[in-house]
This record gives structure tokens, C-alpha cells and sequence, in this order.
């Protein structure tokens, strides 16, 4: 059973900026896999697949319209292609870990079609709510989309 890419997993950056992709991930990615910059100052990593589909959708934005060719731009600009070692490291481009503030302790949070990378700091702030707000956004998001 394939479930897509979900859950959380902490790890840290070694010296050289090599990431352990965690056992729960590594089916679902590949050995080769797409990341780029996210939003919320994340890192997206996209099984080759899933980067095919969103590009597809990228390159359907009006050339014409300078909000479509920056959105495009903040994502394919950023993309680029890793593999995995033999120990199931990817090396984090440099220019990658500073847009998302990542010095050395990280969160992979599995989004079921993407992974988003965290340093765990900003994570961990995002969090940072209380019960009474996120059932606020629950009702929002159940109203505007349904879920």
C-alpha cells in the first residue's frame, strides 16, 4: 500500500550540508529527486513524478502576467535535481539552505505529495499556536475548500 509521503522526521545537517533521507521518504522519492525552494521558507523535495506534474502546471502561466513569471520563477529557478549516496544522503545546495534559514537541525514533514524540509527552529515557531486558533483555521479552510 502506497500512502504518498506523510508523517515527520528529525534530523540534522552534517558539516558538508548532507541530509539522511529517513527510511518513511526514501520509497516515495527515489534515489533521485527534485528540491526547491517552498513556501514559508521551505525546502520542497518532489519525487520525479510529482515535479513533472507541477512544472506541467507552472509552464501554463501567462508569460504575460509578472506575478505568474515570479511564482514560476521562485520555484523552477530555485529546482534542483539530487541522488542519494550509498548512505542515503543528499547534499542540500548552499543556496537552498540559506532561503530556508537551515544551519543544522531540520524537520521533514511529509505532505503527501512533497516533503517539506524545516530548519527546526522556524518549524517549531510555526507551530506555535494555540488550539483555539487552529480551530479557526479548520472551520476556514473546511468552509473555503471543503476538507
Amino acid at each position: 500500500m502506497n500512502i504518498g509521503l506523510v508523517g515527520d522526521s528529525n534530523h540534522s545537517l552534517d558539516s558538508k550540508g548532507r541530509l539522511i533521507i529517513p527510511a518513511r521518504f526514501r520509497q516515495n522519492l527515489g534515489a533521485s529527486f527534485v528540491l526547491c525552494r517552498g513556501m514559508d521558507r521551505t525546502i520542497y523535495a518532489y519525487p520525479a513524478d510529482e515535479w513533472e506534474k507541477f512544472s506541467d502546471k507552472l509552464n501554463t502561466l501567462p508569460i504575460a502576467d509578472p506575478n505568474a513569471r515570479n511564482f514560476k520563477r521562485h520555484f523552477q529557478g530555485s529546482a534542483n535535481v539530487v541522488e542519494t549516496d550509498s548512505q542515503c544522503r543528499i547534499v542540500i545546495p548552499l543556496n537552498l539552505r540559506k532561503f530556508a534559514e537551515i544551519d543544522k537541525d531540520v524537520v521533514l514533514i511529509g505532505q503527501g505529495d512533497k516533503v517539506e524540509i524545516w530548519s527546526k527552529e522556524r518549524y517549531d515557531a510555526s507551530c506555535d499556536f494555540d488550539s483555539d486558533n487552529f480551530d479557526e483555521i479548520a472551520f476556514n479552510v473546511n468552509e473555503k475548500y471543503g476538507v
